[in-house]
């Protein structure tokens, strides 16, 4: 991790933070922004390195700007499970910076990334003395949640297939495709791929290759593409 100096590219990096129609701070007017873009912090990580860790602090609000990130919780025996796929232009480890605890997640960098960690008593002083900030961190809030609870679900009721047959479409829904409109734009190690499913590397690759086989997708090194997406929305509504 380094910290980005260069003032102009600085600047342009939270602009992009706070301007994005996807950013919670483009509502706010040219004062407060202004004030984050002097007191921001952009950092550059290289792919693999953390982000945040599990147990720690937040030390800011950290806004993705480029790259991709996974939030993943270590369990009993060291067992890995992927909670949350981020991408640009979004917030990470918010919970804990609102809730004022630590991490109950770590985030890892997927590729060369991007964050902007916001100073917290600046955030703090401007969610007080704006109302709309609040109730769309709330709906944030909310709507992460429901998320969260969905995957519970799915992570402890579905069969492997179900599980699998999700989480590709959960990587499709957060990034898309390559312009070929069927390759998603994510490249996940079969590990990943089975710690986002809750199951074995063992049985994620049989899983994959399955479907492959069974002309629902179709595999090239680590790249994926969905050649029959009604079938993986069949088998994941199935569970």
């Amino acid at each position: 991790m380094h910290i980005i100096t260069d003032t102009d590219l600085h600047d342009s990096l939270c602009q992009i933070c706070i301007d994005s129609p996807h950013s919670l701070l483009s509502e706010l007017d040219e004062s407060a922004k202004r004030k984050i873009i002097d007191t921001t912090v952009c950092l550059s990580y290289k792919k693999g390195e953390l982000i945040y860790q599990e147990g720690n602090m937040p030390v800011g609000l950290l806004c993705l700007i480029t790259g991709k990130v996974k939030i993943y919780k270590e369990g009993i025996g060291g067992r890995v499970q992927i909670v949350r796929m981020a991408k640009p232009i979004g917030f990470i480890g918010y919970r804990a910076f609102f809730a004022e605890e630590i991490h109950i997640a770590s985030a890892e960098a997927l590729e060369d990334s991007i964050v902007c960690r916001i100073k917290t008593e600046l955030i703090f002083d401007i969610v007080r003395n704006t109302p709309e900030l609040a109730m769309s961190i709330i709906r944030a809030l909310a709507t992460d949640l429901g998320f969260s609870n969905r995957r519970t679900v799915t992570l402890t009721q579905k069969h492997i297939r179900g599980r699998l047959a999700e989480a590709l479409l959960v990587l499709k829904d957060t990034y898309g495709y390559e312009s070929d409109d069927c390759t998603l734009k994510i490249c996940l190690t079969r590990e990943d791929l089975a710690n986002l499913s809750n199951m074995t590397t063992a049985n994620a690759i049989r899983t994959l290759s399955n479907f492959a086989s069974e002309g629902i997708v179709e595999l090239t090194g680590k790249k994926i593409k969905i050649i029959d997406k009604e079938g993986l929305e069949e088998i994941n509504n199935l569970g």
